[in-house]
């Protein structure tokens, strides 16, 4: 493709008409009109103008066929793990944050109040409801899509890259800094225990939910191990199904273990909501197992 042809495909793909190209140039229509149909070439410095706003480089734009490198997202894959990660950090945030509302309606009362577990049961009911309708659609758009073209870009790849440990780094630091703040109440009255256990759910539900969105995010742009996880002649489909098997019968046990505690002891908060991380950690270890096969 000639650079008018790469310079439409790219102002097309973004939405953007001549007059507001023309207008972010700081020139005529006809200008880039007759760019478009190679009829002139822009100047150096405008050229490196249209780089700067189509993300791209300057070989792509003159040299290359750049409608190759930018594969349009067909199965509008890109929107569907963005919701589809916001969703589940969501409902992750959703448990934390009840189990939070619950500590600190617990201060100063009695372990057993039926206020603290019907807020969290309330908060638990919205999660799981999420987490059904985002796996039920995730479900659907992998059946509809078992394979996706590769289509990201390397800017957009190295921009996220730039981004996640960010991310990560904020995700641990909250849990820290939930974690000290925790410790203070050590030794104190139990009403000051109390409100330093309900600080410390609160950074872990805005720490926790950032670090699933980066994870989720993050396997986004993996598009050749999604599309090997849903071939089912790959080893990859095989040890997935067996992993996602695993997981979902560790983390139900989880669950019943936890409620059956919170019910019978009356125990929703610390420790024993130390299950969780727990079985998530053996959940990881049966990952690697299963990678270590491979």
């Amino acid at each position: 493709m000639s650079l008018g042809e790469n310079l439409q495909f790219l102002r097309k793909k973004e939405n953007i008409t001549q007059e507001q190209l023309a207008e972010k140039l700081e020139v005529s229509r006809q200008s880039v009109s007759k760019w478009e149909s190679d009829t002139t070439y822009p100047e150096m410095d405008k050229l490196l103008q249209i780089c700067e706003i189509f993300r791209c480089s300057m070989d792509d734009l003159v040299r290359k066929d750049i409608s190759v490198i930018y594969v349009e997202d067909k199965a509008q894959y890109d929107a569907h793990m963005n919701r589809f990660s916001k969703r589940i950090a969501l409902g992750v945030g959703l448990i934390l944050f009840g189990i939070c509302v619950s500590q600190f309606l617990q201060i100063g009362m009695p372990p057993e109040g039926k206020l603290m577990t019907a807020v969290f049961l309330i908060f638990l009911i919205i999660a799981v409801a999420i987490f059904i309708v985002a796996g039920m659609q995730h479900s659907e758009f992998e059946r509809k899509n078992p394979y996706i073209e590769e289509f990201y870009t390397e800017e957009e790849i190295d921009r996220f890259n730039r981004k996640f440990p960010v991310m990560v780094v904020t995700g641990v630091v909250l849990i820290l800094v939930g974690m000290i703040v925790s410790s203070l109440g050590e030794g104190g009255l139990q009403a000051e225990k109390e409100f330093a256990d309900s600080l410390f759910f609160l950074f872990i539900s805005v720490a926790v939910p950032i670090l699933v969105y980066a994870g989720i995010q993050k396997g986004k742009f993996d598009i050749k191990e999604y599309n090997a996880i849903h071939n089912k002649e790959t080893e990859e489909y095989k040890r997935n199904r067996l992993l996602g098997a695993a997981c979902g019968c560790i983390m139900m046990a989880a669950f019943i273990l936890y409620l059956i505690c919170a019910l019978a002891f009356h125990q929703w908060g610390m420790p024993t909501v130390i299950i969780f991380p727990v079985f998530g950690i053996l959940c990881g270890i049966v990952s690697v197992v299963l990678n270590m096969k491979k």
